[in-house]
Formats: C-alpha cells, sequence, structure tokens
C-alpha cells in the first residue's frame, strides 16, 4: 500500500506503508508553501497528509442528539425596565448551565455580517503570491495567516486555514490588515467592540454586581479576531477543523455562516450548532468560569471537517487589557463566602495561556491545573 499526497507547488512523494515516517519533513514540506490547506486542496489532493490524521477515539461519531442551543433576544435590552431583567436572567441561565447561547436582534446589522463572511472568503481565496507574506507562527505578529501546523511533534493538524487580526486594548493599525479585508474588518470589529460592552453589563449584573463591574477589570478591553476558512476535505472521516477545546478567554462572539459544523459538548452528548442568519453566538471562556467562581461554564466544543465547502467561521476572543493583563486574575472576591469559597488559585493570564504549549493536545482545558486542591 503507497499514500500519495501533493502540495501546492505539485510535488508529489510516495510513501510506502512500511516505511519511517518523517513527521517532521512531512510538515516543514507543507509549511513551506505557505499555501494552507487551501494549498492542497487547490493542488487536487484525494488523501490528506498523515500529519492530519485524528486517532480513531477523538474523531466524532454521528450526533444523535436534538437538543436546542439556548436563544436570547436582545431587543429592547439596552433599556432599563423589565426586558432587560428578563434578557439578565436568560444570560444567567445560558451561562451557568450550558456555556453557550445564541443571540438574535443584537445590534449587528446583517449587511456587516455577511459582507464579513464573504471578505474573509475572498482573502483566504486569493493567489498565495498575495497573502504569503503574512504567513507565520509567531503569535507576537499580530496580522498573521497561517495553517494551524502543530508544534509538538506528532501532534495532528487541523483541516483548517486561519486569519488572525489581533487589537490590544482595541488598538490595531489597520493598514496592516490585508487590503481584501480591511475595511469590512474594521467595521465588523467596530460592532464587536460595541456588543462586547453590552455582554460586559450583561454578565456582571448577571453575577449581581453593577453593570460597569467587569468594564472596570478590564477583562475583555483587547480582542483577537480568528477569521477561519475550512476547505473542502477529500476525507472528512480522518481529521477534523478544530479539536475538542474549550477557550482561553473571558468570552468568545461566533459568527458561523449557512455550512454548520459546529458542537458542543453538553451533558456527556456532543450537539450540533446550526448556523441561523443573522444570529451569533457567545461562548463562555476558561477566565470567566474562573473568575466566577463557576457560576458560569467554559465548555469543551469543536468543529467538524466536511465534504463541503468552503465553511467560514469569524470567532472574537476577547482578553484582557494590557495593564489587566499583568495583574493576577482569581475568583472575584465578592462573590466569595465560608459557604462558596474559592475554587482557583490566583495566576497571570500569561501563565494560563503557556499551559497549553507544555501540554498541546494532551489537555482540552487547563482549569483543573489551576483548581485548588483540597
Amino acid at each position: 500500500m503507497i499514500t500519495h499526497f501533493t502540495y501546492r507547488n505539485l510535488v508529489t512523494r510516495v510513501v510506502p506503508s512500511n516505511e519511517h515516517y518523517d513527521w517532521a519533513k512531512e510538515v516543514k514540506e507543507f509549511d513551506d508553501t505557505k499555501s494552507g490547506v487551501k494549498g492542497l486542496v487547490d493542488a487536487g489532493v484525494a488523501k490528506i497528509p498523515k500529519f492530519f490524521v485524528h486517532p480513531p477515539k477523538s474523531l466524532p461519531a454521528p450526533s444523535k442528539t436534538t437538543l436546542e442551543l439556548p436563544t436570547i433576544d436582545f431587543e429592547g435590552v439596552e433599556s432599563d425596565g423589565a426586558r432587560r431583567k428578563e434578557v439578565v436572567e436568560e444570560v444567567r441561565t445560558a451561562a451557568g448551565k450550558w456555556g453557550f447561547f445564541r443571540k438574535v436582534n443584537h445590534g449587528v446589522p446583517l449587511h456587516i455580517m455577511e459582507a464579513m463572511l464573504e471578505a474573509i472568503k475572498r482573502f483566504h481565496e486569493q493567489p498565495v503570491e498575495d497573502k504569503m507574506h503574512l504567513y507565520s507562527a509567531n503569535s507576537r505578529q499580530r496580522v498573521r495567516f497561517n495553517s494551524n501546523v502543530p508544534q509538538r511533534e506528532y501532534d495532528s493538524a487541523c483541516w483548517r486555514d486561519i486569519l488572525t487580526c489581533v487589537f490590544h486594548d482595541d488598538q490595531l493599525d489597520l493598514d496592516a490588515i490585508p487590503l481584501a479585508c480591511r475595511k469590512e474588518v474594521q467595521e465588523y470589529v467596530k460592532c464587536m467592540i460595541k456588543l462586547r460592552e453590552i455582554m460586559a453589563e450583561l454578565l456582571s449584573e448577571a453575577l449581581g454586581f453593577s453593570s460597569d463591574h467587569l468594564s472596570r477589570i478590564e477583562c475583555m478591553k483587547s480582542e483577537a479576531l480568528a477569521c477561519l476558512y475550512y476547505p473542502i476535505c477529500p476525507e472528512p472521516d480522518k481529521t477534523l477543523g478544530t479539536p475538542k477545546h474549550s477557550n482561553t478567554t473571558f468570552l468568545t462572539l461566533l459568527m458561523q455562516d449557512t455550512i454548520g459544523g459546529l458542537q458542543i459538548l453538553h451533558d456527556n452528548q456532543w450537539v450540533d450548532v446550526p448556523p441561523v442568519r443573522g444570529a451569533l453566538i457567545a461562548n463562555i471562556g476558561d477566565l470567566m468560569q474562573v473568575i466566577s467562581n463557576d457560576k458560569f461554564i467554559s465548555v469543551e466544543h469543536r468543529v467538524l471537517a466536511q465534504p463541503v465547502g468552503p465553511r467560514i467561521l469569524v470567532a472574537s476572543f476577547f482578553t484582557p487589557s494590557l495593564r489587566a493583563g499583568a495583574k493576577p486574575f482569581a475568583p472575584i472576591k465578592e462573590i466569595l463566602s465560608d459557604e462558596n469559597p474559592a475554587i482557583y488559585r490566583e495566576f497571570l493570564f500569561k501563565e494560563y495561556y503557556e499551559y497549553y504549549k507544555t501540554k498541546g493536545q494532551d489537555v482540552t482545558s487547563a482549569l483543573p491545573h489551576f483548581r485548588i486542591n483540597e
């Protein structure tokens, strides 16, 4: 038996099945093309490279659940009346029991959402020569394009490409954003910042605080925009678009196109989260679970590889301001009591993020590592 794979430059290797597999060499050959997974698809691969193959135990069985994600209507939420109290209660319940919920009438215009999806598709589908200068795995590069090549040997890659734009303290030089999507990213981020402020107020009130509590501690003052492109996959039963994980953030806002593939783990069952036109998905992150002392939960989720595509997803990850990120985080003291002691120890945001680098795919959540041992 032999395995074929072809790169963007049309170089083909034939690897006998009994030959020693050189993981590092295959990854380097792929990475050196700077064309991402789309480059493989454009080259007409019929079989995915071996380093994209995931262990059978991590691959999904068909979802059998028909559970429906909570949907919260944000109409009238900016008033201080009865509707606001209803939404706060709905947010408290969804954040505490699901960790995910769908938002409708959230104030982000549909034309801005659809323009953003089209712009991200346009960026990823432009000629390789026009985007390869951004190809980098350096997390310090605030605007970068890459393809999630694993850093630890024999970890599995995922079938996706990513354009990332990082706004520290809501700021980023707009000239650094690719021209193919610059205008749309600028407009979309403005909407995300406005919606983040509303979410910060609602989550603060849902925890029993004044509406400005989370804003004052600046725990969501920065954002990383991950613009994901999931090409059609020739062997979707062997890989994943994104593996099982929870987010190392305070809050994530997701926008999906019409294809779907997102699943969350709820009550030990994988639940499909089908796209709804004009809706956004709110996802509670690990750090929100920490500071709420488990009043809100961060749940594991994944994205399936698909035999159709491409699929576009835009994730807005909200993280601390540069100033707040230099201070330790822990459960909010006002939440704690003799009956409700702290579940987590103090730690720096960087410490939490770095933990994943040492563990790779051996861990899907760092929360247990930071729990206080009783």
